[in-house]
């Protein structure tokens, strides 16, 4: 089996970026998907607090760091290798994996490379089309709408979707929808993974006394987005078959700040 790189991103902040990034490890775990997973909110990272046991947390400017991550893809155990970029570097990231080229090596079927792209509703957002589609080559590009905040992504406005959703025809779609306030409040409390939550469990495995309520919404919420991830066929994209090249070890890393 090919191994796998997936990021998780956007240039806007507040998007919703480490929920998707949630959501994706529960769902990896559930399809019992090998995953480590890197956290660039240095120096504490949010997606760590909740997925101790899998994460890291790097500063994706500093180069050993970038060393850690990419020049171990091959020689790690997992089959999947999720990176959550803070905001602002998804674009300085996705450069610097060109002309480190790690790019070229995922369109020649060295490895599978997939980009989940988390949408704001602004124009300057979706401006991101465009700029982020041109770095991917033959990468798997998901567009996210995560409505983490009730907006409506420019559906209202026929002209203006299109220029941006349909720019990138093969882009795939995929609806986020929101979590009832009150639930995503208490796994935050929590600490814990969405699906740890459900199953009425401490991060330390213990039983736990959450609201049966809440945990019914994350439950039905978690399934729905689960759903979404078959729909596109996440694990089939992801489980490509063993290409007969190896990665190797990359070209020298430029600092992303630089690049």
């Amino acid at each position: 089996m090919t191994k796998s790189v997936v990021l998780i991103g956007g240039d806007k902040g507040g998007v919703g970026k480490t929920t998707v990034a949630r959501t994706l490890l529960d769902y990896f775990a559930r399809q019992q998907l090998r995953v480590r997973a890197f956290d660039t909110e240095v120096p504490r990272g949010t997606l760590k607090r909740f997925h101790p046991d899998v994460t890291d947390v790097v500063d994706i400017n500093h180069v050993p760091d970038q060393m850690r991550i990419f020049d171990t893809v091959n020689s790690t155990d997992a089959n999947v290798t999720l990176i959550d970029i803070r905001a602002g570097l998804l674009s300085p990231t996705l450069r610097a994996l060109g002309n480190i080229g790690f790019i070229e090596a995922a369109n020649k079927g060295d490895i599978t490379f997939a980009l989940f792209h988390i949408l704001g509703p602004s124009i300057a957002s979706l401006d991101e089309i465009v700029d982020t589609a041109a770095y991917l080559g033959d990468a798997k590009y998901f567009m996210v709408k995560n409505f983490i905040n009730n907006t409506y992504f420019f559906e209202w406005d026929d002209a203006t979707h299109a220029a941006y959703f349909k720019r990138i025809p093969s882009a795939v779609g995929i609806t986020i929808p929101k979590l009832v306030e009150m639930a995503a409040e208490q796994v935050d409390l929590a600490s814990v993974p969405f699906a740890t939550f459900i199953a009425n469990k401490k991060q330390s495995g213990a039983p736990a006394s959450y609201s049966f309520v809440l945990r019914g919404y994350v439950r039905h919420w978690l399934q729905t987005i689960s759903a979404e991830y078959d729909r596109v066929g996440l694990t089939d994209i992801l489980e490509a078959k063993e290409s007969s090249r190896a990665i190797g070890r990359p070209r020298p890393i430029i600092k992303i700040a630089e690049s």
